[in-house]
């Protein structure tokens, strides 16, 4: 299978949704449109698309010239059938791709906490297997209302729409279950300004609250990441050399 990644901030990783790829084989085409701004040229060359997080909001038209081609295509992969998976600024993004607004500077959340999951989502393939609460780490201040056509999986008390599925495959997750102990570890050697400002006293508490936290929330996000690639569909080797004529 061929994975479009598109990564809007550099350096931004995979985290457990690596593993989960490299587990089933896949072929991962990175598109760092932060360097850039080159996004796939159509959705024929890959079976599936991951939009990742970034700390531009969904609406930076104007500083990111790129970001409208990619609502366009997050919605082509999504009305083709394809699995389509958007995390943190990525779900952000979907949700204004099916019609959904965002809200700037409404839901901040930092740090591992505990995600709800609705009567929905105990019955979706991507959190089924992860009981009525779970605990994951989040990075955002920005959210999303619901786009129509969307099912609510999960949900806080900061935002309410923290997982949502449309279609078969297209799931927005407005927390990071890709960001294990090792991601989490690199983004504060790399942005301790910032957490220090968003979140004061996060730093000096950070190996405590990992001890506490950490081990439960990297095994959820490794559960959803398995989940979510099993959903994704390879394309018959046949039917995509015949469709790239």
């Amino acid at each position: 299978m061929r994975v479009a990644v598109v990564e809007n901030m550099r350096n931004t990783g995979l985290g457990a949704l690596a593993t989960a790829l490299d587990e089933a084989g896949a072929h991962i085409e990175w598109f760092r449109v932060w360097q850039d701004g080159i996004l796939p040229r159509d959705i024929v060359g890959h079976d599936a698309l991951v939009v990742l997080g970034g700390e531009q909001s969904a609406l930076d038209d104007e500083t990111h010239p790129y970001l409208p081609e990619l609502v366009r295509l997050s919605r082509a992969f999504g009305d083709a059938g394809k699995a389509v998976l958007g995390i943190c600024l990525g779900s952000q993004i979907l949700a204004r791709a099916y019609g959904a607004d965002n809200h700037l500077g409404t839901a901040r959340e930092f740090g591992w906490h505990k995600i709800g999951v609705t009567a929905e989502g105990r019955a979706d393939p991507l959190l089924s297997a992860l009981g009525s609460e779970f605990t994951i780490f989040e990075w955002h201040a920005d959210t999303f209302s619901l786009p129509e056509s969307a099912v609510r999986l999960a949900t806080s008390l900061v935002a309410d729409n923290q997982a949502f599925r449309i279609g078969r495959a297209v799931y927005g997750t407005q927390f990071h279950f890709e960001a294990g102990r090792a991601v989490v570890e690199q983004w504060k050697a790399e942005f301790p300004d910032t957490i220090e400002r968003i979140a004061p006293g996060w730093l000096e508490n950070h190996a405590e609250l990992a001890a506490r936290h950490g081990g439960a929330a990297d095994a959820a996000g490794l559960a959803i990441a398995r989940a979510w690639v099993s959903l994704i569909e390879p394309a018959e080797i046949g039917i995509l050399s015949e469709a790239s004529v």
